[in-house]
């Protein structure tokens, strides 16, 4: 019976202790799982945090990542609780605030460094090879702004082993401390737990800061280039910027307007010489990238037919921080209308110099043969006379011509009012005007308009674009031929036509014959009394009105000089 109750005895006390060791393991496999799985939910909380706040720029920019390591310093008041790893996708670690970079081997081969590039996170338990101790690392992924992997962000905690703790204890107060054991493991389970929540909480809320101070820094830097945009967009000069190579970082819209780019997105990364076909404002670039220097100079190009100049300001593209020069910034303005003016007005000083020349000299030399002649000889004297009141017209006829243009091209120069001015009638007065040149040479004008035909104009000079017109094809018209005047509506305009039988202008000189100045037979031309601004003036004439003028002729059959004025809202101060 002893046998039995010592057999049942010692089976009930296997029993319970089998029992209570299978509890107490139970238990203690439990407690370490939920131990693991805390640290393993507080890491990962901590690590994705963490990456919240890591620019993918730290992998690729030193100042980046100085700027972080800073962030995270002030953040955490200079006490960060983990050890923090930053690892280039190639396996390199670039910083670890717990060891010295230049001791650590390659990481590729960790566990929770592949975990992270293949799955996003990875978590891994081990002795550290670096510092030797036995640590919690958990990694994750860091991808830049177009979701392309960058480097891997890792941080690690030292976690002693929960088995390891539990037997450094006396073993004989393991059974006596069981409840104290599960009472312990409740304990730190729920410490751990609220002060995972206390320092999650507290992490989160500076993060939560910074997060709005970085949003608020992101928008004021972004009000600030969006400032700086409006700017560069708004100038009338064309700003460009290159990099080291003369590609284009950025063009403003005046810029790229000057060169023909509809878009300037299209003109980023575009060469210079591409952009702009000119190899001088290429050679400018250079020029300033070699020496470092400003330049200030004007270039031009030849492009599809056009000769454009430039004014171009030339300076270097610095990098303060990094002390060097890394591209070149250009301001270009088109000055080609300013050198096109300086070109006419130095030819305007010639063409007047050499128009005046010549019968300066003729009345000089003449005044000087009357002085030294016999006094007596009234023949010679009322020659000589002649000649000089003949030279001394033409050169009251240039005055005349160029005050008349002058005046013309004076947008702020006082006029008479537009007044209704009847066709027939102005043309008769014109015809009247120019009729004692007519019959010296027998020429007939023929005049044919509306007799009812009647618009706005300038009156006294529209009649002097007439008689300009008139005169000219007297004076280039054979004797005993004739002038026809013509006046007719054509698509919306009054066209007056004043066509004769002359010589003609060879096709050649059709284009420039309305040019101050301009002579197709410069000999001829004096003859005839002209002053080679005829033509010009009526050009101005018919733009004043808001018209033009244009000229058809062959060389011997004649020529045919139209005015066409718009019918309808002629007076350009409406």
């Amino acid at each position: 019976m002893k046998r039995i109750v010592r057999k049942s005895l010692l089976i009930v006390s296997s029993a319970v202790l089998l029992i209570t060791v299978y509890f107490i393991a139970g238990m203690l496999i439990y407690t370490n799982n939920q131990y693991n799985d805390i640290n393993d939910k507080y890491m990962e909380d901590a690590v994705r945090m963490l990456k919240n706040i890591t620019p993918s720029e730290v992998f690729t920019d030193k100042d980046a990542a100085a700027e972080w390591a800073s962030q995270l310093t002030e953040i955490t008041n200079d006490k960060i609780p983990y050890r923090i790893t930053l690892i280039l996708r190639n396996g390199q670690v670039i910083f670890d605030n717990g060891a010295d970079i230049f001791d650590m081997e390659n990481h590729l081969d960790r566990i929770e460094f592949q975990e992270a590039v293949t799955r996003g996170l990875g978590i891994s338990r081990r002795q550290s090879a670096t510092l030797g101790y036995y640590y919690l690392y958990c990694a994750v992924a860091i991808e830049d702004s177009e979701h392309r992997f960058t480097g891997v962000l890792r941080i690690s905690n030292e976690i002693p082993n929960f088995f390891s703790r539990l037997l450094s204890s006396a073993l004989p107060f393991l059974i006596g401390g069981f409840l104290i054991i599960l009472c312990a493991c409740a304990g730190l389970y729920y410490f751990s737990r609220r002060l995972s929540i206390s320092v999650e909480t507290e992490l989160e809320n500076q993060l939560q800061k910074k997060t709005t101070e970085l949003n608020a820094k992101a928008e004021e830097a972004a009000s600030e280039s969006l400032h700086r945009e409006v700017i560069l967009n708004s100038m009338l000069e064309g700003i460009i910027t290159l990099d080291s190579s003369l590609n284009i970082m950025l063009a403003n819209p005046s810029l790229c307007n000057l060169f023909g780019i509809s878009d300037e997105r299209k003109a980023r990364g575009m060469p210079l010489i591409e952009f702009s076909h000119s190899a001088e404002l290429e050679e400018a670039a250079r020029l300033v990238l070699s020496t470092k220097m400003p330049q200030e100079l004007t270039v031009k190009r030849f492009h599809q037919g056009k000769r454009q100049y430039f004014q171009v300001f030339a300076a270097p593209l610095n990098a303060p921080a990094l002390n060097e020069n890394f591209g070149v910034v250009m301001a270009i303005k088109d000055i080609s209308k300013l050198v096109k003016l300086e070109m006419v007005r130095k030819d305007f000083v010639a063409n007047v110099s050499h128009e005046l020349r010549t019968p300066i000299q003729v009345i000089q030399g003449f005044s000087e043969n009357i002085l030294d002649s016999d006094m007596d000889n009234v023949e010679d004297l009322r020659r000589y006379i002649e000649i000089i009141k003949k030279n001394a017209h033409s050169m009251q006829n240039l005055t005349d011509d160029l005050l008349t243009l002058a005046s013309l091209e004076d947008e702020s120069a006082a006029r008479p009012s537009f007044e209704t001015a009847n066709l027939a009638s102005l043309i008769g007065e014109a015809v009247d005007l120019v009729s004692l040149s007519a019959m010296k040479k027998n020429i007939n004008i023929e005049v044919s308009c509306p007799p009812d035909m009647s618009m706005p104009l300038y009156k006294a000079v529209f009649s002097q674009a007439l008689v300009n017109l008139m005169d000219n094809s007297i004076k280039y018209s054979g004797k005993n031929s004739s002038v026809n005047v013509n006046v007719f509506m054509e698509q919306g305009n009054v066209i007056i036509e004043v066509k004769d039988r002359g010589i003609g202008i060879p096709a050649e000189h059709i284009s420039r014959i309305f040019e101050r100045f301009y002579r197709v037979d410069r000999a001829r031309s004096r003859d005839a009394g002209g002053t080679g601004l005829g033509l010009s003036i009526v050009r101005h004439i018919a733009l004043l009105h808001g018209g033009t003028v244009e000229a058809e002729s062959h060389a011997g059959e004649g020529s045919c000089f139209r005015i066409k004025l718009p019918r309808e809202d002629l007076n350009p101060h409406k």
